[in-house]
């Protein structure tokens, strides 16, 4: 069973529970300062969790591009990857009272059983594999007696003894929310109790993970495939949990480990998704897979998650989203110079030949992916050549002949072609030539980790402290002041397409309640007159108090209507577009017409005020501009 055939057989089953297919959000999340990357599929779906009434209904399905790059570090084991497709199931609110109808929201006793029926009999998991874990309580957060009874049901049925398949843990297994554990999330935020359904590989345990493996065991013999939270619980400022007005529903099932699961191949990386690229750089590099697993993987994930967020449009750099893909091609290319290689191209294009049936784009941006990837390249030579020549006017290497025979009796790290530096100079190194610590140290240089470590925490509480005051707002911001500037972006898309053409196209946004943030195509600053006229024109249309409103249509009437929008990137026939101007009976007459979620305000006129402050060169033909409502 091939990946794109579980996309099919998971998205007909629950469109025949009357689920509606929704879009695949993009992977760089549009207007949400909390968080670079969409790290899971209902990040998306946050306000709908919280109550909103989301316009396909209450029952959706999708599957979802992500993306965690707090992964990073564990990439080089057999089941991580940072790079993931979620196939995600919600029903949006099912009040206490209410009975289960067919177009209704459902729990817990609908959930389970449909999430046990899909595994065994679509995908003809074998029952005995199968294993689950349920919340056991938290504080004032009781233990999930309800899931227990319904798994004991279906396992008895099955004719397994449920004493067996069924374990309790705490929050930090069966507990889930955006931030994870309940002492961190923010107030506002919604959470709840999970389910986690595991597949047995019947692999030797590992006792340096314990002396007795468990179903939630961290040795590799069980494999998470799906998680069904039932998000019921949102954090009150006090610290305090309080029950949402309805009871939803959120499953997110890993792609990659259902592909690992039906497969029996407890190494994610040799499934039929991934084994041909990891053949391909056996072959690129000489080296094989067996002799070199961390190293391999490392490559292989970091560029199928490089090559899906190039795609996305962000670009290496400093900064936010563009400094984690430096981080991951950075990474990746250390790998692959220790195997002694730095061909590429073929690992790019078995990649793309790997994922063009389920995420088409890729293959349309071969050619973008391969030469963005070949510059950082280049640019990761000339950083490490920059980096060689501030340390050797710090560290001049020694002479050779006798004197350098006698220091490095003196200094064995020498002999070996080693030179030790302050953990001052290391952390210049990371900080300002972008080098990571395995990359200082695989350019020959060491030094004292400790010490190293303590200037990193330094560095990242000030991070996290700046990090804190940017976004202020807390997760998807709904306060007036951001959604005034999540409208002010729909005008500033426009304004600036009136002023230097339609050509111009948004290449990312990030909004606060301080300011707005809008990146777009353009190679060269814009001067005080396009500044001037781009103001001008927003301030009017704000002056105006245009209505805006949204619409469901299909994909091609909003093409044909000229919708702004990446719509490439969905997989349904219907998107949401926003309108600015015009009406319900004539959104051809909009000033504005773009693809978004929302949230808006409902007239132009409560922006009051529009104002460019600061534009700024992000290279290769992008701008930024900076503005307050």
């Amino acid at each position: 069973m091939t990946a794109s055939q579980i996309i099919e057989k998971y998205i007909k089953f629950f469109e025949s529970r009357d689920h509606i297919r929704i879009p695949n959000s993009s992977l760089v999340p549009e207007n949400d300062p909390t968080t670079l990357f969409t790290s899971s599929g209902m990040q998306p779906l946050v306000l709908y969790l919280l109550g909103g009434k989301h316009p396909a209904g209450k029952r959706l399905v999708n599957v979802q591009n992500c993306f965690r790059a707090q992964d990073i570090e564990e990439i080089g084991d057999n089941r991580h990857t940072t790079f993931f497709r979620m196939l995600g199931n919600w029903s949006l609110g099912k009040p206490a009272s209410q009975k289960t109808t067919s177009r209704g929201g459902y729990f817990k006793a609908e959930q389970i059983p449909w999430l046990w029926e899909f595994l065994t009999d679509r995908l003809k998991l074998p029952v005995e594999k199968l294993y689950v874990t349920i919340f056991n309580g938290f504080n004032d957060i009781e233990k999930d007696n309800e899931s227990y009874e319904i798994w004991k049901e279906i396992f008895e049925k099955a004719g397994l003894d449920a004493r067996e398949k069924i374990s309790f843990y705490g929050v930090d297994k069966n507990w889930w929310s955006r931030a994870g554990l309940p002492q961190n999330m923010p107030a506002g935020e919604p959470g709840g109790p999970d389910t986690e359904i595991f597949f047995d590989f019947e692999t030797e345990h590992d006792k340096k993970f314990g002396q007795k493996c468990h179903t939630n065991c961290d040795c590799g013999r069980y494999l998470e495939i799906g998680n069904s939270v039932f998000m019921q619980y949102q954090k009150k400022s006090d610290g305090s949990f309080v029950e949402l007005p309805q009871k939803n529903v959120d499953f997110g099932g890993g792609l990659e480990r259902l592909l690992a699961a039906t497969e029996n191949q407890n190494d994610i990386f040799q499934t039929s998704l991934l084994s041909p690229v990891i053949k391909t750089i056996e072959k690129i590099t000489r080296k094989t897979y067996d002799e070199n697993k961390e190293k391999i993987r490392i490559i292989a994930d970091h560029f199928v998650a490089s090559s899906f967020i190039i795609s996305a449009g962000v670009i290496p750099s400093n900064k936010e989203q563009g400094y984690i893909l430096r981080r991951l091609l950075r990474r990746s290319l250390d790998s692959l110079f220790q195997l002694e290689s730095s061909d590429i191209s073929p690992i790019i294009k078995i990649i793309v030949e790997q994922y063009k049936n389920t995420d088409g784009k890729l293959a349309k941006d071969f050619e973008k992916i391969k030469n963005v990837i070949l510059e950082e390249q280049q640019s990761y030579n000339q950083t490490q050549k920059k980096a060689k020549e501030f340390m050797h006017k710090k560290y001049p290497p020694l002479p050779a002949g006798p004197l350098r025979s006698e220091a490095s009796r003196k200094v064995g790290d020498e002999l070996m072609g080693i030179s030790k530096i302050s953990a001052e100079d290391a952390f210049i190194l990371y900080s300002t030539h972008g080098l990571s610590p395995s990359q200082i140290k695989s350019l020959g240089y060491t030094f004292d980790d400790r010490a190293f470590a303590n200037k990193m925490e330094e560095h990242q509480k000030l991070s996290r402290e700046g990090a804190a005051q940017k976004f202020a707002g807390g997760l998807a911001d709904t306060n007036t002041q951001t959604i005034m500037g999540h409208t002010a972006t729909h005008l500033l898309h426009q304004a600036i397409r009136d002023v230097l053409g339609d050509h111009i196209h948004q290449a990312g946004s990030n909004i606060t309640s301080q300011r707005v943030r809008f990146d777009f195509n353009y190679d060269k600053a814009l001067t005080e007159e396009e500044v001037k006229k781009i103001e001008e024109i927003i301030n009017k249309k704000i002056k105006e108090n245009l209505p805006v409103h949204f619409e469901m249509l299909p994909l091609e009437k909003a093409k044909d209507i000229g919708a702004i929008g990446l719509f490439d990137e969905k997989y349904e026939d219907n998107v949401k577009v926003y309108f600015i101007g015009g009406s319900t009976s004539s959104p051809q007459e909009a000033y504005s017409k773009e693809f978004c979620g929302g949230p808006h305000v409902n007239f132009t006129g409560e922006l009051k005020r529009f104002t460019i402050f600061k534009q700024e060169n992000l290279g290769r033909g992008l701008r930024r501009i900076y503005a307050n409502v």
